[in-house]
């Protein structure tokens, strides 16, 4: 006679022990939702989801997208979208025949809020491709006109929503475009309508230089303004000055904010990050020497870039070559945490606690972009049948 079964254990127990499980190995919840039907519903419920992100905090970084240099070759075992894995996580690549052509032609421009931000510069009108990494799903729209120069980022536009896990709902893209002219440069900044395919009236901005150009660096998004990093050239100037854009989603107005003074020769030189504390900070690497500022609005209403760290990368992180350009490429938003390449490879600091890891072997990368998410399968094959999960 066979033993009679153990007791059956409490929904809440079995709570306790699934919160548990780390939000950065994923597959631990993809093994337990398989161990049978009630674990499924507890790990898709509403109520275990927010647990769940309660518990854990600020999401994962599931992977990264990237955008290569101008000089970068595709290898053969590239992804198309160049997605990179950075735990078990079960991204759902479209297949190539899927982007109608352009897909080798693409250009990552964000990613934020479970979806990533596509764009061809080669075709006019611009098309743009929305794309969730979790669910597959994709959405095509066109940008609102030809500029000279050209940035965009995807938001989620749920009321409320806190933003670790979003994939359902409505999202909208901000389009930032540049206009050179003679009588000197304008910043216009539109906002999709996405239910109906359509753009905003633009608000603009005239930038008092003569020439500007948008940065290919990740946009950061703090509370409710996004920011964009401009270089900005005058014939009677031989230095580049680089400044900020920044684009407030409530007034619908767009201003400047000078950086601190710096001579810039490369993109690469310099990185907008959200740090920790919720201000904006500006990174800038001399040689191998990172220097970190954050703005501070003084109680006299002036801003100012106080110095905030100073690293020294050659002692932090393996360098090779000294003499060659180490680049910054990224950041992880709301956190101290920066992407720089150097010889050797591609490496993630944390300019806090100074402990960093290296993501993968040295590659012409001109932008990093974090998938940042907590994790449920979408769909689980359970004894024959499909289970439909959501998003944790």
């Amino acid at each position: 006679m066979p033993p009679p079964l153990p007791p059956a254990l409490l929904d809440e127990l079995l709570e306790e022990i699934f919160l548990r499980l780390p939000p950065d190995h994923p597959a631990c919840l993809v093994c337990a939702s398989l161990a049978s039907k009630l674990w499924l519903g507890i790990l898709t419920g509403t109520r275990f989801r927010g647990l769940y992100r309660e518990r854990h905090g600020a999401p994962p970084m599931l992977g990264f997208i990237y955008s290569g240099t101008s000089d970068y070759i595709p290898e053969e075992e590239d992804n198309l979208p160049y997605f990179v894995a950075t735990t078990k996580f079960g991204v759902r690549i479209p297949e190539a025949e899927d982007w109608r052509g352009w897909h080798k032609d693409y250009t990552t421009w964000d990613c934020r809020h479970g979806r990533v931000l596509f764009s061809n510069t080669h075709i006019i009108p611009m098309p743009l491709v929305v794309w969730d990494p979790m669910k597959g799903s994709r959405r095509l729209l066109h940008g609102p006109e030809d500029y000279d120069s050209n940035g965009a980022t995807v938001l989620c536009n749920v009321t409320g929503c806190d933003h670790r896990a979003c994939h359902v709902g409505p999202f909208q893209v901000l389009f930032v475009g540049l206009h050179n002219t003679d009588d000197g440069c304008v910043a216009y900044a539109h906002v999709s309508l996405p239910e109906v395919v359509r753009w905003s009236k633009p608000c603009s901005l005239d930038l008092a230089t003569e020439y500007a150009t948008i940065v290919g660096s990740p946009p950061v998004f703090i509370q409710d303004a996004l920011y964009f990093m401009l270089y900005e050239y005058d014939d009677d100037d031989d230095d580049d000055k680089a400044a900020i854009l920044e684009y407030d989603l409530v007034s619908n107005c767009l201003s400047l904010i000078d950086v601190p003074p710096l001579k810039t020769d490369l993109a690469g030189d310099v990185a907008l990050m959200a740090i920790e504390d919720g201000s904006l900070g500006f990174a800038h690497v001399d040689g191998l020497t990172l220097n970190l500022c954050s703005r501070h609005m003084g109680s006299n209403g002036v801003a100012s870039w106080p110095r905030r760290r100073v690293i020294n990368l050659e002692t932090l992180i393996p360098v090779r070559s000294p003499w060659e350009k180490l680049r910054l490429i990224g950041s992880v938003e709301g956190s101290d945490i920066i992407f720089v390449t150097t010889d050797l490879g591609i490496y993630e600091i944390n300019l806090t606690s100074l402990q960093w890891k290296k993501l993968l072997k040295r590659k012409k990368y001109r932008a990093l972009f974090p998938y940042m998410s907590f994790y449920n399968p979408p769909c689980i094959y359970l004894y024959g049948f499909l289970l439909k999960g959501e998003p944790l």
